[in-house]
């Protein structure tokens, strides 16, 4: 009987344990292959999460709808901004939500209705409906920002039907305001946190307020004003980071700070890099006061003779927060001249200087540190989703993703 050498059986293991190894990851890719596109996006949500292939349904079922690429850049920045925003939760939970809520609806009572409305306010919220189960031991209660939204409601309406209409809508600040909403404290909502004046602009199956406020609050609403809000925008960014500041400080808030940077430098003037090229009120309409940045880019216009007026630049600054800003004389002048002046082309976007406060904030913040925070997981998911082959995106230059944009841990 032959026995084989030691090093003979040595090479034959090593045969055996490569081929063992090869069909096993051969196995693995053809069964990476054979998922269907909702488990393949099911396996881009955190684990962590129940239900994934629920999220990735409605996921891709919005993105159909809303006629958005399936590409692993488009869903890895929505898994990002949901995760970021309520770790995919459709009504998330706030800490402190108590608390906080009783100091922001009695600042804007304050604001709008005045010490005699607050003191109403008050001696209701002690007392109403009953002193066993009065609207402030309901508040002491809450949750969520969905407990929040539909007890303030009752509130409302128990506070106008006993207290009379004359109080609510007295103040000529409210004419022509929908009194209810624009008192109500509870502004962004649902799993991507999006703000109320977004949805009622861009409305999906009602224009009711209160109707589309219910909707945000469940699964399917939340990710379809979010993704709307996230990716239904053109914008010419090579890094995702930018889309995730301007979801973060507003739409093309990216680009404006950069167009504000050209001006800073072309006019040896420091601007704030906010994203407004306007001046806005709380309700984000553009005021007549001109910012510094309008004021700038007047006097870059009459020293360097552009042949544009106060009144052309304002109405192309009408334009910041659209795509049509960048076909405007405004936009195309100021590059061109620094393009004339640096012999090199202007930036196209920056990281806005937003800071970021709320109740909903254990402490301040600012866009740099959100868009940072929203990235780190858009590459994580990313690193998962390099193996399952997804669409390539064709939205220009917004598929690219640098290897070197900073990243950020939980």
């Amino acid at each position: 009987m032959r026995y084989l050498s030691i090093q003979s059986r040595t090479t034959i293991l090593l045969a055996l344990t490569c081929l063992i190894s090869i069909s096993g990851c051969q196995k693995d890719t053809d069964d990476e292959e054979q998922l269907s596109e909702r488990d393949k996006v099911a396996r881009l949500i955190p684990e962590r999460v129940p239900d994934r292939k629920l999220w990735a349904t409605d996921i891709l079922s919005i993105m159909d709808d809303q006629k958005i690429p399936h590409s692993l850049n488009n869903i890895c920045s929505v898994v990002a901004i949901v995760d970021q925003e309520s770790n995919f939760h459709a009504n998330p939970a706030v800490p402190n939500l108590p608390q906080d809520a009783k100091k922001a609806l009695f600042e804007r009572i304050q604001t709008k209705l005045g010490d005699t409305g607050v003191i109403q306010f008050k001696k209701m919220l002690l007392n109403k409906p009953s002193p066993d189960h009065s609207f402030m031991m309901q508040i002491n209660k809450l949750k969520t920002e969905q407990d929040l939204d539909v007890l303030y409601r009752k509130m409302f309406d128990y506070f106008k039907y006993h207290y009379g209409l004359a109080l609510l809508t007295g103040p000529a600040s409210l004419v022509g305001y929908d009194i209810k909403e624009y008192l109500n404290p509870v502004k962004t909502l649902g799993s991507m946190q999006v703000h109320v004046n977004y949805a009622f602009s861009h409305p999906h199956t009602t224009s009711n307020t209160t109707a589309i406020r219910d909707e945000m609050y469940t699964q399917y609403g939340g990710l379809y004003y979010g993704i709307s809000r996230l990716l239904n925008y053109p914008a010419d960014y090579n890094k995702p980071i930018y889309r995730f500041a301007d979801y973060n400080s507003g739409v093309y808030s990216s680009r404006n700070a950069a167009f504000q940077q050209t001006v800073s430098d072309l006019s040896d003037f420091p601007l704030d890099l906010d994203g407004d090229l306007l001046t806005y009120d709380k309700e984000q309409h553009a005021l007549p006061d001109r910012s510094n940045t309008e004021t700038q880019i007047d006097i870059l216009a009459q020293e360097n003779n552009f042949g544009l007026s106060n009144a052309s630049i304002r109405g192309d600054l009408l334009k910041e927060k659209t795509s049509e800003f960048e076909d405007t004389t405004t936009y195309k002048k100021i590059n061109a001249f620094y393009l004339e002046k640096f012999k090199k082309e202007a930036p196209y976007a920056v990281m806005p200087r937003v800071e970021i406060t709320g109740p909903k904030l254990s402490r301040d913040y600012d866009t740099n540190w959100y868009a940072k925070r929203v990235n780190g997981r858009f590459q994580r998911c990313e690193r998962i989703g390099r193996r399952y082959h997804f669409a390539t995106d064709t939205n220009s230059k917004n598929s690219k993703n640098d290897d070197d944009q900073d990243n950020s841990d939980d």
